[in-house]
């Protein structure tokens, strides 16, 4: 394996530049704790150099025509393509993910969503007859894109992307831990010549940098994707500059499992959901609701579809389960895992302590419990770790309940016939609910109620969350003609 490459500029109007701000970020493998790369910590001058570099080139991006702008993500697209490679290896070393999950779930499929971004542009008619009124569709402005940790190129992308494609401009902020593949993302979008500007990328840490960025009087919009408490925070700082803020915030997401569901798939449903990419995915199903008469079976089908989520190295093909992202994001879930024994659920399988083998990295058991109660710190906090928590109900008034007693809103579950299925999936207050494992699509929108946060990426909806509305006021026959 060639060494990792490390950056020491950011990328500012269209060129590397040297930050104005002193340190360096220091990124490690979660696997090994071992030494992959440095970045630059920036500061508010950096942030100002890049916010008024997509502030200058606001005005030319929003006016060229919509055929050049997506000519130059058709070339974006094609850089990326080409380091596939690349990327997943940054994704595998950065964030702690398997090889084999690091390709298909956080690189192959963030390129489509560049594909998606031209596609909804495309075909978007920004221009329309409404009721006599011509109603114009234009750009929001200068974008601070801000992503996580977790999965950094599928959802830094669905805002970059999406944003150039709608005519914004962009800064991006990536996660202090996982900042590799923007830099990459940089470097693509100077090879495919974008006009300078049009997308800026500096790092640094989220109480400096990223504070600098929602503060700044020339950001128009900021999207952000991480935490509800710093997601509260940045909505706060951006109603003083009145911006508009979209924020995904995680969830803690159920499962129902309805009586006549087909009830072994649906549990291994749950299963995999929760311990998917270490349990480190916003719409993990977290929670997984059985009839209280079936809880024993539930438990026994859990536990035997929990063998075949074994820790092992994350450049091991075979390897389903890696480390979590740092080693106190470890301790973090390890006390909830306590906090879960103390509070009196039954311990299934996994616990707190350290995996046997594994002492160096971030590893963390794949843990069950089961008899949880709703309303128990386990069942009510986002761990964002391989924690799997089932709880028992009594009747489909029970499942509802519980599903919708937490201060989080993103994603549900319901396994179930069909038509019965459906009727409780529209109660509970969700932005999406899936039904008997119905397949993910890039293009259905994707956002929370609540305390997940508010605004929606992905597919039109998401595409058009970075456009302004405008109405003209011309003759009818005029506006008729627009549609």
């Amino acid at each position: 394996m060639s060494e990792a490459k490390s950056w020491d500029k950011f990328y500012i109007n269209g060129e590397w530049v040297f930050p104005r701000g002193e340190g360096q970020i220091e990124v490690r493998d979660p696997a090994t704790e071992a030494y992959i790369r440095s970045v630059p910590r920036g500061n508010a001058e950096d942030v100002d150099s890049a916010v008024l570099a997509a502030t200058q080139a606001f005005p030319r991006w929003a006016e060229t025509s919509l055929e050049q702008r997506l000519n130059f993500l058709e070339r974006f697209y094609q850089g990326y393509r080409s380091r596939l490679d690349e990327l997943t290896e940054i994704m595998r070393a950065e964030v702690g993910i398997p090889t084999r999950f690091a390709r298909t779930f956080l690189t192959e499929m963030s390129g489509e969503i560049i594909k998606s971004a031209i596609a909804n542009a495309r075909s978007y008619q920004f221009e329309q007859d409404f009721k006599g009124s011509l109603l114009i569709r234009e750009p929001y402005g200068v974008v601070a894109a801000i992503s996580p940790w977790n999965n950094p190129l599928f959802l830094s992308l669905n805002k970059i992307a999406m944003a150039l494609a709608a005519g914004c401009t962009v800064v991006h902020k990536p996660a202090s831990y996982t900042p590799g593949a923007a830099f990459v993302l940089a470097e693509l979008a100077h090879e495919a010549e974008f006009p300078k500007g049009v997308f800026n990328v500096i790092s640094g840490g989220g109480s400096d940098t990223g504070n600098a960025l929602v503060a700044h009087p020339q950001v128009d919009l900021v999207d952000f994707t991480g935490s509800l408490d710093v997601g509260a925070k940045i909505a706060a700082t951006a109603a003083e500059g009145v911006k508009k803020v979209i924020l995904e915030l995680g969830g803690k997401s159920p499962l129902i499992v309805l009586d006549d569901a087909a009830f072994e798939d649906a549990i291994k449903a749950g299963i995999a959901s929760a311990f998917l990419l270490s349990g480190q995915t916003c719409g993990a199903f977290t929670r997984l609701l059985v009839p209280q008469k079936r809880l024993s079976e539930a438990e026994e089908i859990a536990c035997v579809v929990a063998k075949d989520f074994a820790l092992g190295s994350t450049e091991d093909e075979l390897t389903v389960v890696g480390p979590v992202v740092s080693k106190s994001q470890q301790q973090k879930i390890q006390e909830f895992i306590r906090k879960g024994i103390g509070e009196g659920a039954k311990l299934l399988l996994g616990g707190a302590e350290t995996p046997e083998g594994f002492e160096r990295g971030a590893y963390v058991k794949p843990t069950i419990f089961s008899n949880v109660g709703n309303q128990s710190t386990i069942a009510q906090e986002e761990i964002f770790g391989p924690v799997q928590s089932i709880i028992p109900y009594d009747d489909d008034e029970q499942a509802v309940m519980f599903a919708n007693d937490t201060k989080y809103g993103l994603r549900a579950a319901v396994w179930g016939s069909e038509e019965r299925a459906i009727r409780i999936a529209k109660r509970i207050r969700a932005g999406q609910v899936d039904i008997n494992g119905d397949k993910f699509t890039l293009e259905a929108p994707w956002g929370g109620y609540k305390g997940s946060g508010y605004g929606r990426c992905m597919g039109l909806i998401g595409f058009e969350e970075f456009l302004q509305i405008k109405s003209l006021q011309i003759r009818a026959d005029l506006a008729a003609s627009y549609s």
